[in-house]
């Protein structure tokens, strides 16, 4: 208990701060959370889920926080501009774990769409935050969870009413800025209520060289024939912990593709639980990593059929250089009475030296006997065939090994469903296979 010991002083100690700054939606679930933190404590390497990460010691350092919300002197237009050119979006940051109210968003939202802050809105409108705030990312199962919404004070909240469709992506710039070693606790919530679409491009960047340990809970309810499009594109540095836990409901007829892309950072755990509530709903989740030096990423996942005629996909691709570490766990659960399920999962990897190293483990666990299921793994090294072909032909052995990764990366980013973005995807990989993405592409401060 040596790593929790320290939240759990604090809690005692800080909770009126904590709640003073915060919203009564929040603050009602807060001491429950304190609760299960207590009993379950921080996960260790010997819960399944976790492994291959040691979240002991990613959470033992001493880090500061801001728990009286003390205003971050950041302009976060002049800090960073992640612009995808082509794509038109409206435009909203969340500095550390607090909503960004001086900024104008681009764009104009449908009528009845909701954007802002989470503590915010559930001050002016709880019944509505209540409804569905810490339902399905549940206290009880998860210590990161747990720790999350027992200290997380503001975030991200998004609303969508029924059959109102969001042509424009709503784009949100994440940004860790501090002066000191910092912990954010971040939350988001969003509802995409019967018939409704929306898509969103999340950008993880880190403003400053300071240690940073960031948890994240996303909870996202897509209802009935709704559509959801969710892009996580992390590009922080080696001093930067994140630990995003991804909580996704489905009912009936609805859609969901999420994609995960890990360009840069230090340790990186993410966890997906998606789970089908309602007949004839389709997913797909898909992870792109590039990870070199001494990275560490791990993606966990688990796909949760509870109705049947329901359609999972999921293709995780990894490229790990020098020592870095990549983990993949999924499963797909089928339960009973979940007839009709088809389901698929791929995990490929590439290690492109001896030190790299990858553990997979995809799983099924299926209860229902009418079901199409499938699941496979693979980790290798470069083609030495495709090598010698391109090097009998003038490629210079570099150009060549950077042909090989980028053809093996871009099965992952061609799934990606909005076009401009693919194209930036396909520009900052490269630069990343090169070598010239060592820093926040546009990030001023850390020039």
């Amino acid at each position: 208990m040596n790593s929790e010991r320290q939240y759990i002083d604090l809690y005692c100690q800080c909770k009126d701060v904590i709640k003073a700054h915060s919203a009564q939606v929040m603050n009602d679930v807060r001491d429950k959370a304190y609760e299960d933190f207590v009993a379950m404590g921080l996960p260790d390497k010997k819960v399944e889920r976790y492994k291959y990460t040691d979240m002991q010691k990613l959470f033992e350092p001493d880090y500061g926080l801001n728990l009286k919300r003390l205003d971050i002197p950041v302009n976060p237009y002049d800090v960073f501009r992640c612009d995808v050119p082509n794509l038109s979006t409206s435009l909203y940051f969340v500095v550390n774990d607090s909503f960004y109210t001086k900024a104008e968003p681009k764009g104009h939202l449908p009528e009845g769409v909701i954007v802002g802050s989470l503590a915010k809105v559930a001050a002016d409108c709880p019944e509505l935050v209540a409804k569905y705030y810490s339902r399905i990312a549940k206290t009880g199962d998860d210590g990161v969870t747990a720790l999350n919404t027992m200290l997380a004070q503001d975030g991200l909240f998004v609303y969508v009413p029924a059959n109102v469709v969001v042509d424009r992506a709503i784009q949100v710039i994440n940004i860790l800025r501090s002066d000191v070693d910092l912990m954010v606790n971040r939350r988001v919530l969003i509802v995409l209520e019967k018939g409704a679409e929306a898509k969103f491009l999340f950008c993880d960047h880190a403003a400053d060289d300071r240690n940073f340990l960031s948890t994240q809970v996303i909870e996202a309810y897509v209802g009935e024939n709704a559509s959801l499009d969710l892009y996580c594109l992390e590009e922080t540095h080696y001093k930067s912990v994140r630990v995003s836990n991804v909580y996704i409901e489905q009912q009936a007829n609805s859609r969901v593709n999420h994609n995960v892309i890990t360009l840069h950072n230090g340790v990186t755990r993410n966890r997906l639980d998606l789970v089908f509530k309602g007949e004839g709903a389709e997913c797909y989740a898909n992870g792109c990593v590039i990870a070199d030096k001494s990275q560490h990423v791990d993606n966990n996942t688990l796909i949760d059929h509870q109705a049947g005629h329901c359609c999972s996909h999921q293709l995780y691709k990894y490229v790990l250089g020098d020592s870095a570490v990549g983990a993949f766990a999924g499963k797909i659960l089928v339960r009973h009475g979940a007839q009709k399920t088809t389901s698929n999962e791929i995990n490929q990897n590439l290690c492109t030296t001896r030190q790299a190293r990858m553990f997979t483990q995809p799983m099924l666990e299926i209860y229902a006997d009418d079901v199409k299921c499938s699941h496979g793994s693979t980790v290798g090294q470069l083609n030495d065939a495709a090598m010698f072909y391109m090097r009998q032909r003038g490629i210079s052995e570099k150009e060549a090994k950077l042909l090989l990764e980028f053809a093996f990366v871009n099965e992952v980013i061609d799934q990606m469903k909005l076009e401009p973005l693919r194209e930036r995807l396909h520009y900052l990989v490269e630069k990343r296979f090169r070598g010239e993405l060592n820093k926040c592409e546009g990030c001023k401060l850390c020039k």
